[in-house]
């Protein structure tokens, strides 16, 4: 029976990945700071569908804490199969605002270093084994120009695409997987305005991961699920980088709090 963790899986995307995978049988191991969503999560998975629920509580904005779920990774003892590097949170924060500094710099922790650490490890357990499946949480906000929260997707995506070239020739696969808008509570809660998305931009995070496994298991780098993103996807690559930031000012500003300059949600455990 296949093994999965899940960073920031009792909650979004994270719970979604959780519940998808346990439906399929797999066992599941489950990182979160909350102990007791932690306990309620796994008791549920248990119950529903008869798994083990490994929960391992964790804050990844502290190396050490990073470093134990790096261990587990690698712990070929108790093998994982699939690795889901999800743990994130949104950033509404100006860059040029010096009392939101430490607000960029938690998400650069959280989205950047442990990604980096984290998928490192998963790779090296997984080569040893000779299979193995990560998947990294990027979003298309990554083509567009949004703060340091478009930077520190983008930045993942081209992580997970050289990950793959380390890992070519072997049976282990790394995804970027890049959502668009996903009904969850992940915007409420970064402080973002989504009254001004179309009806037709959101999706919901059952589709996005049975996309998602869908396209890692077939080894694709890039995961766009839904025709409509993968046509904005490709104008994002395609259109001339200034249209992208005169396109990425108009979605900052119809998105923005009225009257808050800047907003940094500090959240390890949410997506």
């Amino acid at each position: 029976m296949a093994t999965a963790l899940i960073t920031g899986g009792t909650s979004g995307i994270g719970a979604e990945f959780a519940l998808q995978l346990a439906q399929s049988g797999t066992d599941i191991v489950i990182v979160a700071r909350d102990e007791k969503r932690l306990l309620a999560t796994a008791t549920q998975l248990h119950a529903e569908y008869g798994i083990t629920v490994e929960t391992i509580s964790a804050d990844l904005a502290v190396r050490d804490d990073v470093m134990r779920i790096a261990e587990r990774l690698t712990d070929d003892s108790r093998p994982i199969d699939i690795f889901i590097n999800n743990a994130g949170f949104g950033v509404h924060a100006r860059l040029t605002a010096e009392a939101d500094l430490p607000v960029h710099e938690h998400a650069f922790d959280v989205m950047c270093r442990a990604v980096l650490i984290l998928g490192g490890a998963a790779a090296r357990g997984m080569r040893a084994r000779g299979s193995g499946s990560i998947i990294n949480l990027s979003s298309i906000a990554g083509l567009v120009t949004m703060g340091s929260y478009s930077a520190i997707k983008a930045w993942v995506a081209s992580y997970s695409q050289g990950l793959s070239v380390e890992l070519r020739n072997t049976a282990v696969t790394a995804t970027a997987l890049m959502p668009g808008w996903v009904v969850t509570e992940f915007h409420e809660r970064a402080g973002i305005r989504t009254s001004s998305i179309p009806d037709f931009m959101w999706m919901d995070a059952a589709t996005l991961v049975r996309g998602a496994l869908r396209d890692a298991a077939r080894g694709k780098v890039i995961s766009i699920p839904t025709v409509r993103y993968r046509v904005i996807g490709w104008f994002a690559r395609h259109l001339p980088r200034r249209t992208i930031r005169w396109i990425s000012a108009k979605i900052s500003s119809s998105r923005s709090d009225e009257g808050s300059e800047s907003r940094g949600v500090k959240d390890t455990t949410k997506k």
